[in-house]
C-alpha cells in the first residue's frame, strides 16, 4: 500500500514538475514542507505580505495533506484586457486557482468565475495543457448542492477542461467535479 502511495505521489511530482518548468523555465523551486515547493522569486512575499502567505500556505495544506503536490508559481501578473492576473500554483501536474470565500452564492459565484479566468489566462499560451482548476475554501454554510449548481452556471458557454474543487470548512469535507460534470448539470 505504502509503495503504490508513493509511486502515486512521485507521479504528481513529476507531472507538476514538468509543467511548472515549462511555464516558468528560469525558476527555481524551494522545497518549503512536505509535498510543497515555492518558485524562488515568490519567498520574499512571505516577508512583504506574511498574511497572504499564511492563508495560502493553510489552504494548500488542505490539498497536501490529502496526498497532493503543490508547486507555488512565481507572482507574475500577465495582462489581459481587464487588467492584470495570476494564478497561484501547479496542484498534481495542474494550474489552480485558490480562493477563499465567506460570503453567499453571489460571492461564491464571482470569485469562481474571477479564479477561472486567472487560470485560464496563463494556460492560454501553454503547449503542455489547456486545463487549469479552481480550489475554494468555503467558510460560510452553502448546501453542496448550491454550491455545484451556482458553479455550473458560471461554466455557461465556457469550455475549458479542469475541475472545481471545493473544501466545505463547516463540515471538514472535500468535493472535486470536472468542469464537465459540472456542464451537464446545465446541459451546456
Amino acid at each position: 500500500m505504502t509503495s503504490c502511495f508513493t509511486t502515486e505521489l512521485n507521479e504528481k511530482k513529476e507531472k507538476s514538475f514538468i509543467l511548472a518548468k515549462a511555464l516558468f523555465p528560469d525558476e527555481e523551486w524551494i522545497p518549503t514542507e512536505p509535498n510543497i515547493w515555492v518558485a524562488k522569486s515568490c519567498l520574499a512575499q512571505r516577508e512583504i505580505e506574511p498574511e497572504k502567505w499564511v492563508k495560502e500556505m493553510s489552504q494548500v495544506r488542505i490539498l497536501t495533506s490529502r496526498g497532493s503536490v503543490a508547486i507555488f508559481l512565481p507572482d507574475l501578473h500577465m495582462q489581459n484586457e481587464k487588467g492584470s492576473l495570476s494564478a497561484d500554483l501547479v496542484l498534481d501536474g495542474e494550474v489552480v486557482e485558490m480562493k477563499t470565500i465567506s460570503g453567499g452564492r453571489a460571492t461564491l459565484g464571482g470569485k469562481f468565475k474571477y479564479g477561472y479566468k486567472q487560470g485560464s489566462l496563463i494556460t492560454k499560451n501553454c503547449s503542455i495543457t489547456k486545463s487549469h482548476s479552481v480550489f475554494i475554501r468555503l467558510l460560510s454554510d452553502i448546501p453542496v448542492g448550491s454550491v455545484k449548481a451556482k458553479v455550473a452556471g458560471e461554466l455557461k458557454n465556457r469550455f475549458d477542461k479542469g475541475s472545481f474543487i471545493c473544501f466545505f470548512e463547516i463540515t471538514k469535507e472535500l468535493h472535486t467535479w470536472t468542469y464537465d460534470e459540472l456542464r451537464s448539470i446545465i446541459g451546456k
